[in-house]
């Protein structure tokens, strides 16, 4: 393979939270990064924590590639992008219910435009953030790359399977090759606590959710639901530290630049594949930090799954990757991270 420090990559949501870590991680093991992020649900101050982590300053274009004339302006300036990796898109399950036609557009748009770009100038590699959500509701637990994929949950849910087929489709009779990576709930942040999760709009993921009403951000918090058919009634998810699922996707990188990758397009899991309730991320974040939470169940969620986790053992076979951090090393960066972000360090 090429010396890694010659090989520059598009980071698409660069400065948004999985984003932001996995350039870390980049840098880290040798690579060029450059990011494009127009900022809809992130802050640019997360290039001065990527500074403050690594020495190096990102170059950041904030654009939409919704819009064509975005892939043209990078493409024309750096004609040595060797791979391509694809996190910028929204997120939120709950307002996808609420707004299903922004979530297409914006997040199916987006994609089509850079694998356009990525064939035009033959990219060798293009990483694609994938969800769990992609299982929709599954009958057996836990879920391996072979479980059948079900009706989405959510519109969210459906454009990362919609995006899945795009990719697998635009790339099939080219020499892009794709990995699909599908993601258990990423959480925690960066022990340094100068990155981690700060969505610009209202939190909606339950780990943000508990450091904010930890800290007093909100008064209290709600568990959506209690009578599901689950240990304690709440709903079950796998939870990955998120300095984790960056380091998987240096890994499948470093995969396809390598030579490794044989066929068009491969799929991993990523997870600690370890099943969690609600209420037992609750309990485990008031054994780590001492703090009590003050929540209330409330009614379910539209577009929640009952339960779901994973099988990751297709990614520690084929990329060597294992999860390093458990949930109490989740909660504790989360909660060192919410500390520093809330003190306006």
């Amino acid at each position: 393979m090429a010396d890694k420090m010659k090989q520059k990559i598009l980071v698409t949501g660069g400065i948004g939270y999985i984003g932001s870590h996995t350039v870390v991680d980049l840098i880290e093991n040798g690579f060029e990064v450059i990011s494009v992020d127009n900022g809809i649900n992130s802050d640019f101050s997360v290039l001065e924590g990527i500074y403050s982590i690594t020495g190096k300053k990102v170059l950041n274009y904030p654009l939409d590639l919704c819009d064509p004339d975005t892939c043209k302006t990078i493409f024309s300036e750096h004609k040595d992008i060797a791979g391509i990796i694809h996190f910028a898109a929204l997120k939120a399950v709950g307002e996808s219910v609420q707004k299903p036609a922004l979530y297409f557009k914006n997040n199916l748009l987006s994609l089509i435009h850079v694998l356009e770009y990525a064939v035009m100038h033959k990219v060798g590699a293009f990483i694609f953030s994938s969800s769990c959500t992609v299982y929709g509701e599954p009958d057996h637990m836990p879920v391996n790359e072979d479980t059948p994929l079900r009706e989405a949950e959510s519109p969210y849910g459906r454009t990362k399977q919609m995006g899945e087929q795009i990719v697998k489709d635009i790339l099939a009779h080219t020499n892009v090759k794709s990995t699909l990576l599908r993601y258990f709930n990423p959480a925690g942040a960066h022990p340094s606590a100068y990155i981690g999760e700060s969505p610009l709009n209202t939190a909606q993921n339950l780990v943000p959710v508990i450091t904010e009403t930890a800290i007093g951000k909100r008064d209290k918090m709600r568990v959506f639901g209690n009578d599901y058919p689950t240990r304690d009634g709440s709903c079950i998810r796998d939870y990955i530290h998120v300095c984790d699922l960056a380091h998987a996707h240096t890994l499948a990188l470093e995969y396809i630049l390598s030579g490794r990758q044989h066929t068009s397009c491969e799929v991993f899991n990523l997870g600690i594949g370890q099943g969690l309730t609600v209420l037992e991320v609750i309990q485990a974040f008031e054994k780590v930090t001492g703090r009590h939470l003050n929540y209330e169940i409330g009614p379910r969620r539209p577009g929640d799954v009952m339960a779901i986790y994973s099988d990751y053992k297709k990614a520690a076979e084929v990329l060597n990757w294992k999860p390093k951090y458990g949930v109490d090393d989740i909660m504790h960066t989360a909660w060192e991270w919410e500390k520093r972000r809330s003190a306006g360090v």
